[in-house]
């Protein structure tokens, strides 16, 4: 008798190579057995920021979030700053840096909340979602699509904005949801 095959990639072909992603159709073999081919979006990975302007363990700390425009949505969305990790940098450095560009603020503490895929049925993407604190002011630097405005708001708040359907962004949500189990550690 015949060892099975261990699921995983058969072969794997480059169709696509763009500034943000790349797609790939891959020949993989499944659990199951069976064979078949899916397209999966490459991605680097992201880093993501919940920015309290306020101690964690404060009753109802004071966030900042950026609405931004988001061609795909073709609106104005309500996020946390984010993006996309550069060749070979650290999760941690990409999430001061993103903080840094988008709100101009630095952090002095970053602490790690969790990662986690962002739609792994079809993209390899992580995004890597870290608490900032000891928030201090500077200048944003913000690239050419980037069209934003800074929002500071209680936590609470934005968690009705996530109940009352104004936070549609799933990295937002997520964020939130696990800044809000932080503070109640606090």
């Amino acid at each position: 008798m015949e060892p099975e095959e261990k699921p995983g990639t058969i072969s794997s072909r480059r169709a696509y190579t763009g500034r943000v992603i790349s797609l790939d159709v891959d020949t993989v073999r499944f659990p199951n057995g069976t064979t078949g081919e899916l397209e999966m979006i490459r991605h680097p990975g992201a880093s993501a920021v919940v920015p309290f302007l306020d101690e964690v363990a404060a009753a109802d700390p004071r966030i900042i979030l950026i609405r931004q425009y988001r061609y795909a949505a073709s609106d104005y969305l309500f996020e946390i700053p984010a993006g996309r990790l550069d060749a070979g940098e650290a999760p941690d450095a990409c999430a001061r840096r993103e903080l840094r560009e988008e709100t101009g603020y630095t952090a002095a503490e970053l602490t790690p909340m969790t990662t986690f895929y962002t739609t792994p049925g079809f993209t390899d993407e992580r995004i890597h979602l870290f608490a900032a604190t000891g928030l201090l002011a500077g200048t944003a630097e913000l690239e050419s699509d980037e069209i934003l405005e800074l929002h500071t708001t209680r936590l609470s708040a934005a968690l009705s904005m996530i109940a009352g359907g104004e936070i549609q962004d799933g990295k937002t949500m997520i964020g939130l949801m696990f800044a809000a189990s932080f503070t109640r550690q606090g």
